[in-house]
């Protein structure tokens, strides 16, 4: 049954120009064609959304910041930005000749009007608490100065104000014109500024982009999100295809040309093969096994203790990664400047010691439902070690395998007892921290929830100083160690397998696949 279905969606991928005609009307090297595991959710920037979401759109929509290669903050739709003494007022600089995918000239106004659309709450914008006062800071006001120039003003003062605009997971922040909603203020597509714009979503099959001829490129070389970014293939031809067998086969037939989020066992085997050549960096993502501490069961620390000192994390890294990727129980990547040898302490799995907590809380054997999902085959494997690693401490856990959206949706209502989780890459400690801590009251999806930790962060927010930063980060990871609200196992590595003439392609740290400057050669 599962070749026959195999079968069938190879003969669907041999056949794209039969089976819709506009990939008819372009050259065969003029479409890159890209798996995706799953269909996004929408088009939205940073609204409803998640990493395959922000990894199609973010082709077609850009901020007045972006991430650079080395992840830290450049400017994009910006020619400047000036901060007040106070750090209570950003002025930007629009750059001149910025068209939308509509040939309207950007201007201040439009700005104005995309970031008081994300800071409306009927948006449902993911990054408005980090806006609206409950987070880092508030925004009092954006205005527009003049044509080319737009103020913020904020309620305090913060260092990580531009990081946060450009996180990928807030759509970057993303500057669309306004014919991007109806009439009545509802979403249609994204009329944005990026090197590609929409052309068709065929929910649950296909995503095409086209080149946006108007684009205007920064000069010099690519830089992560920002840089010289060249659309140098016509269309871009994303296509859902969730079996990763399926996909990987694909990509051997010919039938696709990009396949990211290529599992750590398939790095060998794709290098090997002739036909294709693989892409490899190390990433800041974090696979993780989350417990919900308002459960009746799990809000006894000693418990969730006990799990975590039941697991060997190095053995399910190395199990689940081919040995690509090495344990690491804290939220700060490994590839982070802030990894200190405080950041390397972690959980020694200890069988005796976990029964004694056990004993000592009372457990009898009650059962644990742990959700898992399989379009992230190392959560899912991680999921089956830590099933079988906890039961030889004594502890019953019950899989329970969703599909992707309806675990994301149980994440973010807070409605589990435990499951494995993948996280997007967060480029500085302060965002990893902030990710998983907060108050569950406001934000059900947070799973730490400690006013103490949620200071330190804002600490750290508003701390400059790497060695204070430093300070707070460490004090952090030793108190998480302590409350364990979640068990952090590893962070992965960004493979992306590729056919042989495809240049142009890079891996890199935030795990996100950028198509601008990659050609057929």
């Amino acid at each position: 049954m599962i070749h026959q279905h195999i079968c069938r969606l190879l003969a669907i991928l041999a056949l794209p120009t039969v089976l819709h005609g506009t990939a008819a009307a372009a050259p065969a090297q003029d479409v890159l064609r890209v798996r995706l595991s799953a269909d996004i959710r929408s088009t939205d920037p940073g609204t409803n959304r998640d990493d395959n979401t922000d990894a199609v759109v973010l082709h077609m929509v850009e901020g007045l910041v972006a991430i650079r290669e080395d992840t830290t903050v450049g400017l994009l739709l910006a020619s400047k930005v000036a901060v007040s003494p106070d750090g209570l007022r950003y002025t930007f600089t629009l750059r001149d000749g910025i068209r939308f995918h509509n040939g309207a000239l950007l201007t201040a106004d439009d700005v104005v009007w995309s970031w008081r659309r994300y800071l409306a709450p009927a948006t449902g914008w993911r990054c408005l608490p980090e806006f609206d006062g409950r987070g880092m800071t508030k925004i009092l006001a954006v205005d527009a100065v003049n044509p080319r120039t737009v103020v913020f003003k904020l309620e305090r003062p913060t260092g990580l104000f531009l990081a946060t605009m450009a996180r990928t997971d807030c759509g970057a922040a993303a500057i669309v014109h306004r014919s991007s909603v109806d009439v009545g203020g509802k979403w249609q597509q994204p009329v944005g500024t990026g090197p590609y714009k929409m052309q068709e979503w065929k929910r649950g099959q296909y995503i095409d982009l086209v080149r946006h001829d108007g684009y205007a490129a920064l000069p010099g070389p690519r830089d992560g999100y920002t840089g010289g970014k060249k659309a140098e293939i016509a269309k871009l031809h994303f296509m859902v295809i969730p079996d990763e067998i399926a996909g990987k086969t694909a990509l051997y037939s010919g039938a696709i040309d990009v396949f990211p989020q290529a599992r750590s066992a398939d790095i060998e085997e794709i290098r090997r093969d002739p036909r294709t050549r693989i892409s490899v960096a190390p990433a800041m993502d974090m696979f993780a096994l989350l417990f919900q501490t308002r459960d009746p069961l799990l809000r006894d620390v000693r418990i969730r203790r006990a799990l975590a000192l039941s697991l060997d994390t190095a053995a399910i890294a190395a199990a689940v990664t081919e040995g690509v990727s090495k344990s690491n129980n804290s939220a700060v990547p490994r590839t982070s400047a802030y990894y200190s040898p405080v950041q390397a302490l972690g959980f020694r799995r200890d069988i005796a010691q976990a029964k004694r907590l056990l004993a000592a809380a009372g457990y009898k054997g009650q059962p644990i439902t742990m959700i898992a999902n399989k379009r992230f085959a190392e959560s899912f494997d991680s999921a089956v070690l830590a099933q079988a690693m906890a039961a030889e401490a004594g502890i019953r856990i019950d899989l329970q395998v969703l599909d992707w959206a309806t675990q994301l949706d149980r994440y973010t209502k807070g409605k589990y007892q435990a499951m494995t989780f993948i996280y997007s890459a967060r480029l500085d400690p302060s965002l990893s921290y902030e990710m998983i801590a907060g108050p569950k009251a406001l934000q059900p999806r947070k799973v730490w929830d400690d006013p103490v930790v949620q200071q330190k962060i804002a600490e750290s927010v508003q701390q400059s100083d790497p060695r204070q930063r430093q300070q707070v980060f460490d004090m952090l990871h030793r108190k998480m160690l302590a409350d364990v609200p979640m068990v952090v196992l590893f962070n992965s590595v960004d493979a992306v397998g590729l056919r042989a003439n495809v240049a142009g392609y890079s891996s890199w740290a935030p795990a996100k696949p950028r198509l601008w400057n990659v050609r057929f050669q």
